[in-house]
């Protein structure tokens, strides 16, 4: 994949998660606020102040997510962002990390 082609995929992928969880706040008890600057996506829980990062290193064409439980790195296989050292898959493993922090559970879509 091309750098450029690589940005926009992960300009997309912060966009899908954004969106997802804008739409799980609405839709439940979950309260959070999502802020993004170019490449990095912050979500904050209003109740308890805690964050997740989630940002796109292009030279590596990884997105990175850091959380309480801890720092993760996903590289694209196919469709799917896949997790460098348990093979987990992106969209499950942040609405896990989610529901850890925001105490709700939040389905997201594969992103």
């Amino acid at each position: 994949m091309t750098e450029s082609e690589f940005l926009a995929l992960a300009d997309a992928t912060l966009g899908a998660i954004e969106t997802a969880l804008e739409r799980a706040a609405e839709s439940g008890d979950l309260d959070l606020e999502c802020s993004r600057s170019g490449n990095v996506l912050e979500i904050e829980f209003i109740d308890n102040g805690s964050k997740i990062i989630v940002n796109s290193q292009a030279p590596m064409q990884e997105m990175w997510v850091a959380a309480k439980s801890g720092g993760f790195h996903y590289k694209r296989d196919g469709a799917r962002w896949i997790n460098t050292r348990d093979s987990s898959e992106l969209s499950a493993a942040l609405a896990r990390m989610v529901g850890e922090q925001g105490g709700v559970s939040v389905a997201l879509d594969g992103f």
